[in-house]
């Protein structure tokens, strides 16, 4: 997508009352057609700190193998502050393998990727929120760590992690996750926050204590729209982030104008 598209976008969202701005964090589009247009994640949202208000800034989700904790948890700092406080610190473990095979990027084996990104969200709220941090891990290892500032948002912006696997994923999100989020359809996910709940118990903590996020197409008419959110709020969710439409702003300018009284 080309620079100018992406600003016209947020800044659209941004008056619009869209309470936040997502994007992805690869480096190459994933469909379509030739090679395409894309932007690195994270220093496309520290742009966008410029260009926005109010809305909330975040990608869905950054992943771990691309940034070492440490690096990812100084650029997180340098987002929140440019943004005023508007950052959400999505996580997860990546999948796109084709993308890591092309750039050199080290891809390990599931297993041991869930395993070095638990390691990885334990040492990137360490380094948020602990002077003279120190983590002793499988994957990782940091000594006496100090990162200053302090983020804006305390302790740390609000801890999104990606999970949908129910014997790893799901189970980290419930101990260390803020926000959960998963793709799938309502009548699923409702089922998937049930095991969050009990996931979160085991491990001490209030299940009220995770919002539930989950995706809303806008590829429908508004009524089938209005219906699935009924859904999601049913199911327990407390926060829809929205594709943009093949039918393209027009489509969006409907949905906001009926569903958050802006465009």
């Amino acid at each position: 997508m080309p620079w100018d598209e992406i600003v016209s976008r947020a800044t659209f969202a941004d008056d619009a009352g869209f309470d936040g701005i997502w994007g992805f964090d690869h480096f190459q589009p994933m469909y379509g057609e030739g090679p395409g247009e894309c932007f690195e994640g994270n220093t496309t949202l520290a742009a966008l700190t410029g260009h926005t208000r109010r809305a909330r800034l975040g990608l869905l989700v950054t992943g771990m193998t691309y940034r070492h904790p440490g690096v990812f948890a100084a650029e997180a700092i340098t987002i929140d502050h440019a943004s005023g406080g508007r950052l959400e610190l999505a996580y997860g473990a990546a999948w796109f393998e084709q993308e890591h095979r092309a750039l050199g990027i080290p891809f390990p084996p599931l297993r041991e990727r869930i395993d070095m990104f638990e390691e990885a969200v334990q040492v990137v709220r360490g380094l948020l929120t602990t002077d003279g941090f120190t983590f002793e891990g499988k994957y990782l290892q940091v000594r006496d760590a100090t990162m200053h500032p302090r983020p804006v948002q305390q302790p740390h912006p609000p801890l999104w992690i990606g999970a949908s696997g129910e014997q790893r994923m799901m189970p980290i999100a419930a101990k260390y996750a803020d926000v959960w989020h998963c793709f799938g359809p309502p009548k699923v996910l409702r089922g998937k926050s049930e095991r969050i709940s009990a996931h979160a118990e085991a491990a001490g903590r209030d299940p009220a204590s995770i919002k539930r996020a989950g995706s809303l197409s806008l590829e429908d008419d508004l009524d089938d729209i209005a219906r699935t959110i009924d859904e999601w709020q049913d199911a327990g969710f407390d926060y829809l982030v929205c594709g943009w439409p093949s039918h393209g702003r027009s489509r969006v300018e409907e949905f906001a104008a009926r569903f958050l009284g802006g465009a």
